[in-house]
């Protein structure tokens, strides 16, 4: 199959390529990248006044899948990640059972192969049954595939195990993604502890949590001369906390959401629980902060941290419902409406970080359009309006806090490995 992207305006973030061009696509792969190209029997796609990408890439996702396929699995959650524009999404391994040895990352990587419309990397966890305690197969996970380790939705709270576990990977050179937040200081919290939390009388989480968190790990990595991720940052002095770990020559990358930039404790609502959250939507501060961490290169990647969750269990009140909900269909409208079309952010950095940043970070061959590459690619209409409607979403998710908002800007095709999986809102 011959695939002609004619006239969209092609950004490469690894090569600061960024002009109009047309992309061949021929058997899988990137042909050629050039203007005025022609091609026999291709068929052919009108891209002028559109952007043309590398396939989006995240990070941090939960498809629940295996034991809580009822919340989201590999299918629908990879529907949701073609429809958002995403061609390639780690899944994180808090899942029931938890992943946590080989033989689950081999027959979740065989699943995927199955089910799913995009490429699902497997992230293993850090110790076994995520309990903190013992370490988990780790060698053997990575053997098997898995790209990345997180305890992720715990913070680990044994020093002692986080060193052995960077001590173990620094090694193989792969990367921990550290939930990270002081346990003792966010019990039974449900939001940002301030004004906001005061109001409403909910119990707060303190931005102090995980500054805490962030420097001990950061520490901890430093010592060993290991790898470490900060999941969804979303305090201010955690990302400064960041910068100066990496002007030490830390090792240390991290990772923000389109909702700790666009949203803040104030949108806090006890009647609509989309909005919560963990680590919680912050203050205004805060997202400033984040959007400044990555213009600054503190901050490498922006991520989704999809996490849906059955209708009934949001449909709570506040302080039982579970936090999370889903963003890989809304993540590329949000930043576009909110960062790119108000000035605040540049294109070529937001693709760059949805891109070719957080595949570096953790190894992926992903995020690049080049000749001979792998055609994962996506295409952009930055200006095309449009209401964010969870009746038609492909996540088993509906509790957004977008459901209803007016977006600007969205992904048109998503091309996997040289197949159109998604086109016009449509995937394949």
């Amino acid at each position: 199959m011959k695939l002609l992207i004619k006239g969209g305006r092609v950004i490469n973030p690894e090569t600061k390529w960024d002009q109009v061009a047309d992309v061949l696509i021929e058997d899988g792969k990137i042909k050629a990248i050039a203007a005025d190209l022609t091609a026999e029997d291709a068929e052919v796609y009108p891209a002028e006044g559109k952007i043309v990408t590398p396939g989006l890439v995240d990070l941090h996702v939960h498809f629940r899948e295996p034991g809580q396929e009822a919340k989201e699995d590999f299918e629908s959650g990879s529907k949701a990640a073609a429809a958002g524009g995403f061609t390639t999404v780690c899944t994180m391994p808090n899942t029931k059972p938890v992943v946590d040895s080989a033989a689950m990352v081999r027959s979740l990587e065989r699943r995927a192969e199955e089910a799913a419309r995009v490429h699902i990397r497997m992230i293993g966890a850090v110790t076994k049954n995520q309990e903190g305690k013992e370490l988990a197969e780790l060698g053997d996970m990575i053997e098997a595939g898995a790209v990345a380790f997180s305890d992720d939705g715990h913070f680990d709270p044994s020093a002692k195990v986080l060193l052995n576990a960077y001590d173990y990977l620094h090694a193989f050179d792969k990367v921990i993604i550290n939930h990270e937040e002081e346990r003792s200081l966010v019990e039974d919290g449900v939001m940002n502890e301030g004004h906001r939390s005061a109001m409403l009388g909910l119990k707060g989480r303190p931005t102090v949590a995980e500054d805490i968190a962030v420097a001990r790990d950061i520490m901890l990595a430093e010592y060993a001369g290991a790898r470490v991720h900060v999941a969804h940052i979303s305090s201010g002095r955690a990302v400064d906390i960041v910068r100066q770990a990496k002007k030490r020559g830390v090792r240390v990358t991290a990772e923000a959401t389109p909702q700790h930039m666009t949203m803040t404790d104030e949108c806090v609502n006890l009647f609509d629980t989309s909005t919560k959250i963990n680590p919680p939507l912050r203050s205004q501060s805060d997202c400033d902060a984040i959007i400044e961490g990555l213009k600054d290169g503190t901050i490498d990647a922006i991520v989704t941290d999809h996490s849906p969750h059955a209708q009934e269990e949001k449909d709570r009140e506040y302080i039982y419902a579970p936090s999370g909900f889903p963003g890989l269909e809304t993540s590329l409208g949000v930043m576009l409406t909110d960062l790119y079309h108000t000035g605040k952010m540049d294109l070529p950095l937001i693709i760059s970080k949805m891109t070719w940043e957080p595949a570096k970070v953790f190894g992926l061959d992903a995020g690049s359009l080049a000749p001979g590459k792998a055609a994962d690619l996506t295409v952009i209409d930055p200006n095309l309006v449009w209401t964010v409607d969870d009746q038609k979403f492909y996540t088993r998710g509906s509790h957004s806090p977008f459901v209803g908002r007016e977006l600007k800007g969205r992904a048109v095709m998503t091309v996997v490995d040289g197949k159109v999986v998604m086109q016009d809102g449509i995937v394949r």
